[in-house]
């Protein structure tokens, strides 16, 4: 184990970051099982190498049901993504993986599409509060690949991508998906309609619906995505709009 309160070792850690950053050519951090230490020795070490973004892991438990489910209601679960940013500094590099996002994903691309709309109206996960500082992902090393410890639904996997590639917060690509999966092109897509359209971390959001079948944004006037089976939503795009990308349950225009 590692003493991070040691002073030694903090000293030593930022200089091996900064050697990292000036002989390497590294310029951002990924700090792993970021809740085994405090947001405190954190900040020391961004404060100290000063890197151009960092993203932490905290990942803990959502709020569960008696149905096994997650409950409607996480803002404890994103409140405390929230204030390890808060500690470490919100208006330096700091991000947080939006693991609120990632498991009200899981559950509601299987059926229960309504999950996607939070009681104020807005997006359920950390993106709905503080989306320059979430890193929105559909999975990661962990929840999926050969650890299957919190995997996507394997079928549904494109749904996820075009939830996080067409709305605010910073998306992340798995490794395994674009290069092992076959979805190199259907992500590519998603990502040129991103890129094309100026869609970045604090995109306006505006949700159209959120039924069990049929989830429908639309972001910063620009874009809309719809997930889910239904297919009849022509009545709820607006004129002018054209399909851009589109695959199985899921389109974007």
């Amino acid at each position: 184990d590692i003493d991070h309160l040691n002073l030694r070792v903090q000293k030593e850690l930022v200089e091996w970051l900064n050697w990292l950053k000036a002989d390497i050519g590294f310029d951002g951090w990924r700090f792993d099982f970021a809740k085994g230490y405090s947001a405190d020795v954190a900040k020391i070490y961004i404060d100290r190498s000063e890197p151009s973004f960092a993203v932490a892991e905290i990942w803990t438990s959502l709020a569960y049901g008696g149905d096994g489910k997650p409950n409607l209601n996480q803002d404890q679960h994103r409140q405390e993504l929230v204030n390890w940013v808060d500690k470490v500094g919100g208006k330096g590099p700091a991000t947080t993986f939006d693991f609120t996002t990632k498991g009200i994903l899981n559950v509601a691309v299987e059926g229960e599409l309504w999950r996607l709309r939070g009681t104020d109206g807005k997006a359920p996960g950390m993106i709905g509060w503080w989306p320059a500082k979430a890193v929105t992902f559909v999975d990661n090393h962990d929840t999926g690949s050969t650890q299957h410890m919190w995997p996507f639904p394997s079928d549904r996997v494109m749904q996820g991508y075009a939830y996080i590639l067409t709305h605010p917060g910073t998306p992340c690509i798995f490794y395994d998906h674009f290069f092992d999966w076959g979805l190199k092109e259907e992500i590519d897509r998603l990502v040129s309609v991103k890129t094309r359209h100026g869609i970045h971390d604090e995109s306006k959001l505006q949700i159209i619906e959120a039924d069990a079948d049929l989830y429908l944004a639309e972001i910063d006037g620009k874009v809309i995505v719809k997930l889910g089976p239904r297919y009849d939503v022509g009545n709820l795009i607006p004129g002018g709009f054209k399909v851009a990308a589109h695959g199985n349950d899921y389109a974007v225009w």
